[in-house]
């Protein structure tokens, strides 16, 4: 090594947070960083400089199983930072976007960073939360890639966090262990501590650790609920984006228990849990029990769980839970009475997001409004014409993610926050056709116009990789100039608010409308149809309002 090359690295690993720990010269391919564990050695390519595999946190394995994040180990020398770590333990399922690259292992809390070539002076930080039902994500899919995000001058943090049973999972074995410990919820616990070690070495890639958004879709949306209402979360963020990431009491439909109190037909995670290890053979609630758990070979706690308990939820998977100290209520309930993280937020859900449900008439899926059945009528169906099956999904896409996303909106915009409301509505002709190959299209020749709306509106998580501008990692090169330009107006948004925490700033397009403030005329959003964004009131406010008034 050149006698200049070793003084620059003698020289980042004493200067924690100097943006001149980067890549000696514009060609060299290579980048370093000293950060407070040790030295990185990244990669630069196309003006971005990237980061990988970088650990936050110990491997949760043998007896740190079920355990809170403990503190990565220091390295001596130069770790090599240029490929991604291990995923999370997962089943994937077939038509996931955002499926692993790499092999998922119980080894996998690890994080990524992406930075503009040479890093800057207190750059904005976005982190990022993969969605996937709490039992499925990987940061090393394609569509959450974060060079654009680099080259429009933010830096952009993806993490692993534990799913499914490794990070959602409680015991009776494990209560009696930990009587007064951090319980249940390991996966929120690996997000806090990511954005832990993003608040102590972020500024080494030059980031401002005081101009930190998170952000997240579907399951990760939630964590981002979660996060705004934890205490143990407060001042590691200075903005929020919750994607199609519910709100209310239900978490996309399915009711958040506790860890250790079974109510009327909701078991407790602590019950949950026990009734996965009988499955296993394992009784008792002592330290053997706990040691046999832990001993279960990676396989067997996973054991075929997958994002599929969406539709049916597994008798022996909690997810979330109250544990009383990281998720100490419900997040409807804390946005009321004012006990949150208070910062900006933007907030949304798609078109046709997720609305599962085993209704057969319309009378059926109207009848959870009770006395308001034929007011919710009138704003569901009012001409009596819709197909039963879209009257159906719709109620439930409300119910699960569309209104949650306006609740959470108004309960911070009545606190006096800056926030933003959006709805996704753009269509690629892409993605009809992946619909047309994909599990719904059996519906095209039993339910027609079923098929026809799922054709003409946005589904769950269609919006990522137009918030990555990724596009093209999901269509190629049939990717349409339209995908791109929304794409680029999307993602342009985005890194808007995370700088200043509005989407609005000077230089915006004329593809670019203004994005109004909610509250400021009401129930304002910014809709992105398949015509461009269009500011609007909300076209959905009536059936909105009454399901609303039908919350549980």
């Amino acid at each position: 090594m050149a006698a200049w090359s070793r003084r620059l690295v003698i020289l980042c690993a004493g200067l924690l947070t100097a943006a001149i720990c980067t890549a000696a010269r514009a060609d060299d391919p290579s980048a370093q960083i000293a950060i407070e564990s040790g030295t990185l050695r990244g990669a630069l390519d196309d003006g971005v400089e990237y980061y990988k595999g970088i650990p936050y946190a110990a491997p949760p394995l043998g007896q740190l199983r079920w355990e809170p994040p403990q503190p990565a180990a220091p390295w001596q020398g130069v770790r090599d930072a240029r490929e991604f770590a291990h995923d999370c333990m997962q089943t994937s399922y077939p038509g996931d976007i955002a499926s692993p690259r790499t092999t998922p292992s119980e080894d996998c809390l690890y994080l990524n960073v992406w930075r503009p070539a040479g890093g800057g002076a207190k750059l904005p930080v976005m982190v990022w939360i993969y969605g996937g039902a709490f039992t499925n994500g990987a940061t090393s899919a394609k569509i959450y890639d974060g060079t654009q995000f680099a080259k429009d001058g933010v830096i952009l943090v993806s993490m692993n966090y534990r799913i499914g049973r490794f990070g959602f999972f409680g015991h009776p074995a494990l209560t009696a262990a930990h009587p007064d410990g951090l319980l249940g919820n390991y996966g929120y616990l690996d997000q806090i501590a990511a954005l832990k070690w993003v608040k102590k070495n972020i500024a080494a890639f030059g980031g401002d650790p005081g101009n930190v958004t998170v952000f997240g879709e579907s399951a990760g949306g939630f964590s981002v609920h979660t996060l705004l209402v934890s205490p143990l979360a407060a001042g590691l963020f200075n903005k929020a984006i919750v994607e199609s990431g519910a709100g209310r009491t239900k978490l996309g439909g399915i009711p958040v228990k506790q860890l250790s109190q079974d109510l009327p037909g909701m078991p407790s995670a602590d019950s949950i849990g026990a009734a996965f290890a009988k499955a296993h053979r394992i009784e008792g609630t002592g330290a053997d029990a706990l040691a046999a758990l832990r001993a279960l070979p990676a396989d067997d706690v996973v054991d075929g769980l997958s994002a599929t308990i969406v539709a049916k939820p597994s008798p022996t998977f909690s997810g979330p839970m109250q544990d009383g100290k990281i998720l100490v209520g419900l997040p409807d309930d804390l946005y009321k009475s004012g006990q949150f993280n208070r910062v900006p937020l933007m907030v949304g859900a798609n078109s046709m997001d997720l609305g599962f449900n085993a209704w057969n008439s319309t009378d059926d899926a109207l009848a959870v409004f009770g006395a308001d059945k034929e007011k919710a009528r009138s704003a569901y169906d009012p001409k009596g014409i819709e197909d039963p099956a879209i009257v159906a999904w719709t109620v439930m896409a409300d119910k699960i993610m569309v209104e949650p996303a306006r609740f959470a909106a108004q309960q911070f915009s009545s606190h006096g926050l800056p926030v933003y409301e959006y709805r996704f509505s753009y269509v690629s002709l892409r993605g009809v056709e992946a619909l047309e190959k994909g599990p719904y299209a059996p519906l095209a020749y039993t339910k027609p116009m079923f098929w026809r709306m799922m054709l003409s509106n946005a589904g769950h998580g269609t919006e990522v990789p137009y918030v990555f501008n990724t596009i093209t990692s999901v269509y190629g090169g049939r990717t349409t100039s339209n995908d791109k330009l929304m794409a680029t107006i999307m993602h342009g948004y985005w890194v808007n608010f995370a700088k200043t925490g509005n989407p609005n700033l000077p230089g915006l397009s004329a593809d670019s409308p203004a994005w109004p403030a909610y509250g400021k005329y009401g129930d304002a959003l910014m809709n992105f149809t398949p015509t461009g964004p269009q500011p609007m009131l909300d076209p959905w406010k009536a059936r909105l309002d009454v399901t609303a008034a039908h919350t549980d």
